[in-house]
C-alpha cells in the first residue's frame, strides 16, 4: 500500500506539470479543448492526493511498521483517535494534509459553476497548479511520508509512539485549522496575481474571493485558539502564548491578513487602497509560506518546531521566487492600481480602516522583526541574540489596544467626512461609561494596575459601542416595523447579516482580548514546596495536599496528586494535577488541573516530588477571565458563518458614490 500512496505523489507530479502546461499554451492558443484537459488534470490530482492521503490513514491506523513515518509517530496501544492525527504529527505527513487540502481549494476554485465565465480562472488554477506542485516534488524528492524501513533492517514489532504533548485534543484541532487557515489564503492570492496578469484590477477578484478570505482568516484564528489552549493545558507553564518563533508564525499571517480583510471593504465601497490590498495579499501568502518554512528548516528552536530535514532549502528557494514574481507584476501593473478614490478627509470612516490596517501592519512588523532577529544577529555578529517575552509584550501591547480602539471607531464613524455631532452621537455614552469602569477598576482590583485599567477602559468601550449598534437597530426596526423585541433583532441580523456578523466578531475579540488582559494584568502565582497534609493559600483558595497516589492507564503510570481546594472557607472540591509516564516516551509530560469559572481559573501544576512522595513542589496560578478566551473563540467563528453565509442579507449595504 505504501509503495501506492508514493506512486499516487509522483503520478500527482507528472499530471501537474502537465496541466500547467496545458493551462499555459490554452490561455496563449485560446484552445478550449486544452483548457478541458488542463482542468481534468486538476481533478486527477485532487483525487490522487485524496487517495494518497486515504492510504496514509489506512497504514497508520493498522499499524504497518515496515513506514518509517508509521514507526516514528504511533504504537501499538496509542489510542485511535491519536493514530489518525498522527497523520500530521510529523513533517511528511503535514506536507501531505497541505498538499490535499490545496488540491481540493484548486479543484473547487477550477470546477465552481460560479467561475465559469471569469476569465482569470485559467490563470487561477495554473497559478494554483505551482504551488501543487512545489509540494507534491517536496514530498517525492525529500519528505516522503510512504519511506519505507531501510532494507537490511528488521521491521520493529511495534513503533516509538507519538510525542506525548501532542496526545490532546488541542493539538488534533489545532494543524488542520492552521493548515486551512494557510492554504486557504493561496486562494485570494492566486486571484489577485490572476488579475494583475489579465490587467483587470477593478474589485471583481475581492468579490469572488471574500468568502474565501473570510473563511480562510476564521481558521487561521482557530488554528492560534487551539494552539494556544493547547499550550494552557498541556505545556503546564500556567500561561498560553509565550511569543515562541513558531507562534509567531501563524500570528503574523493572522495579522496582515485581518487587515486585508478590512482593507477591501475600502476598494469595495469606495474603489481605493488597490496597491495597498494587493500588497496585503501578497505578503499575508508569502507569511504563510514563511510560517510553513520556520517550523521546517530547523533554524529556529522552538517546542512546536519539527526536525531540521532539510525542507528548509526547499522552502526559502520557493518562497523568495513567489515574492520576486509577485512583486515585479505588482510594480509592472503599478499604473493600472493607482486609478481611483483618494481620501477626503481624516476623520472618516475610510480613514479609521487605513489606520486599523497601519496598526495591524506595524505589530505584524514588530512580531516578525522580533522572530528573525537571533537569525539576523547570528548571521552579522556570530552571536545570536534571544529575543523575549518583554520585547514583544512592551512593542506590541500598545499597538494592539490602539488596534482595538481603532476597531470600536471604524464600524461607526461616516463615510467620506464625519461631523463632530456623528462622533458624539456615536461615541459619547460609550466613552463615559467606559472611562466609569476604568476608573471603578482601577481603585477596586488589587495592585491598581493602572495599564490593566486602561486596556480594560478600551475594551469596554468598544464593547458598549457594539452593543450601541445592537440596541440602535433594533429599536428603528420595532418603530418602523411595531415587531416584538426578539423578532426585531432576529430579522435585524438575519437581513444584514454581513454587517451585525462583522460586529459579533468583533464582540468575539472582545472578549478574547478580557481574558488576555485579565490573565495578563491580574494573574497571581506561587510555587510551593509543602509537606503531606499542608496547605497552599493564593488568592482566597486554600489548596491541601494529601500525598502522592499512582494508577495504570494502559501502558502508562500516572502520579497524581489528590488536592482538595476551599475558597472562602467552603469546600469547591478536588483537584488532581499529574505526571504522565509512557512507556515509549523518555520524558514524562505534565497535566495541570484547572479548576475553571467564568471569573478565573485555578491552575495548579505538579512540578517535582522527593522522600518517596512525602513532599512535593507545586505551581499554583489564579488566571482571571481565561474562560471569556475560549467562549470569545467560538463567538468569533459563529459570527464568521452567520456573515458569509450565502442568501439574503450577506451581500454588501449600498455602495457609496461620490
Amino acid at each position: 500500500m505504501a509503495d501506492i500512496g508514493y506512486l499516487a505523489l509522483v503520478i500527482a507530479v507528472a499530471i501537474g506539470v502537465y496541466s500547467l502546461a496545458a493551462f499555459i499554451i490554452s490561455i496563449v492558443t485560446d484552445n478550449e479543448k486544452l483548457k478541458a484537459s488542463a482542468k481534468g488534470g486538476v481533478a486527477a490530482i485532487g483525487l490522487l492526493t485524496t487517495a494518497a492521503s486515504f492510504i496514509l490513514i489506512y497504514l497508520l491506523l493498522v499499524g504497518d511498521f515496515s513506514v518509517k513515518y508509521v514507526f516514528e509517530y504511533t504504537s501499538t496501544n496509542l489510542p485511535l483517535f491519536y493514530k489518525l492525527s498522527a497523520f500530521w504529527a510529523g513533517n511528511a505527513g503535514s506536507l501531505l494534509l497541505w498538499s490535499w487540502v490545496l488540491a481540493i481549494y484548486t479543484t473547487i476554485v477550477t470546477f465552481s459553476k460560479k467561475h465559469e465565465q471569469d476569465e482569470k480562472i485559467p490563470y487561477v488554477s495554473a497559478i494554483l497548479l505551482v504551488i501543487n506542485i512545489f509540494f507534491l516534488l517536496v514530498m517525492t524528492l525529500n519528505s516522503s511520508p510512504f519511506e519505507r524501513i531501510p532494507s537490511g533492517v528488521a521491521v520493529p514489532m511495534d513503533g516509538q509512539g507519538l510525542n506525548p504533548m501532542l496526545q490532546n485534543p488541542g493539538m488534533v484541532f489545532h494543524p488542520v485549522t492552521l493548515y486551512l487557515g494557510y492554504v486557504g489564503f493561496a486562494v485570494p492570492y492566486a486571484f489577485a496575481m490572476a488579475a494583475l496578469l489579465t490587467k483587470k484590477v477593478d474589485d471583481s477578484w475581492i468579490k469572488v474571493t471574500r468568502r474565501w478570505t473570510i473563511i480562510a482568516w476564521m481558521f487561521l484564528s482557530l488554528g492560534n485558539l487551539y494552539g494556544a489552549q493547547w499550550a494552557y493545558v498541556e505545556l503546564g507553564w500556567g500561561g498560553f502564548w509565550a511569543w515562541d518563533p513558531v507562534e509567531n508564525a501563524s500570528f503574523i499571517p493572522w495579522l496582515t491578513g485581518t487587515a486585508f480583510l478590512h482593507s477591501v471593504m475600502i476598494q469595495e465601497r469606495k474603489d481605493m487602497l488597490k496597491i495597498w490590498n494587493m500588497s496585503l495579499i501578497i505578503i499575508t501568502f508569502i507569511l504563510t509560506l514563511f510560517g510553513t518554512f520556520l517550523v521546517r528548516s530547523g533554524v529556529l528552536q522552538s517546542v512546536h518546531a519539527f526536525s531540521n530535514s532539510g525542507l528548509g532549502t526547499w522552502f526559502l528557494a520557493f518562497m523568495c521566487l513567489a515574492a520576486v514574481v509577485s512583486l515585479y507584476l505588482l510594480v509592472d501593473r503599478i499604473n493600472l492600481l493607482k486609478q481611483g478614490n483618494k481620501f477626503e478627509s481624516y476623520i472618516s470612516k475610510e480613514s479609521s480602516f487605513l489606520v486599523n490596517n497601519l496598526l495591524l501592519v506595524g505589530a505584524a512588523f514588530a512580531t516578525f522583526w522580533g522572530t528573525i532577529f537571533p537569525l539576523i544577529s547570528e548571521a552579522v555578529r556570530g552571536v545570536r541574540v534571544t529575543v523575549s517575552v518583554p520585547f514583544f509584550n512592551q512593542v506590541n501591547g500598545p499597538i494592539l489596544l490602539a488596534t482595538i480602539f481603532v476597531m470600536g471607531v471604524c464600524p461607526l464613524i461616516a463615510w467620506q467626512r464625519a461631523s463632530l455631532k456623528n462622533i458624539a452621537n456615536s461615541f459619547l455614552w460609550p466613552l463615559i461609561l467606559s472611562v466609569l469602569i476604568g476608573v471603578g477598576l482601577y481603585l477596586y482590583l488589587p495592585g491598581h494596575e493602572l495599564y490593566g485599567a486602561l486596556a480594560f477602559l478600551v475594551a469596554t468601550f468598544v464593547m458598549l459601542t457594539i452593543l450601541q449598534e445592537f440596541y440602535r437597530g433594533v429599536r428603528v426596526r420595532r418603530r418602523m416595523t411595531e415587531e416584538g423585541f426578539l423578532t426585531a433583532f432576529g430579522r435585524l441580523m438575519t437581513r444584514n447579516r454581513r454587517r451585525y456578523g462583522g460586529y459579533t466578531i468583533h464582540l468575539g475579540i472582545i472578549l478574547i482580548s478580557l481574558a488576555i488582559i485579565g490573565s495578563g494584568a491580574y494573574k497571581q502565582e506561587v510555587t510551593k514546596q509543602v509537606s503531606v497534609g499542608e496547605t497552599i493559600t493564593i488568592d482566597d483558595y486554600a489548596i491541601t495536599f494529601n500525598g502522592l497516589r499512582q494508577r495504570q492507564e494502559g501502558e502508562n503510570d500516572v502520579v497524581y496528586a489528590e488536592m482538595p481546594v476551599m475558597k472562602d472557607g467552603q469546600v469547591i472540591g478536588t483537584i488532581t494535577p499529574e505526571k504522565v509516564f509512557y512507556a515509549t516516551w523518555e520524558q514524562p509530560s505534565t497535566e495541570v488541573a484547572i479548576k475553571g469559572t467564568l471569573v478565573e481559573d485555578l491552575y495548579v501544576i505538579l512540578a517535582t516530588w522527593e522522600n518517596s512522595g512525602q513532599t512535593a513542589t507545586f505551581k499554583v496560578h489564579v488566571n482571571p477571565l481565561m474562560s471569556w478566551m475560549w467562549i470569545g473563540g467560538y463567538i468569533l467563528v459563529l459570527g464568521t458563518i452567520f456573515a458569509v453565509w450565502p442568501g439574503k442579507g450577506s451581500q454588501l449595504g449600498p455602495k457609496y458614490t461620490q
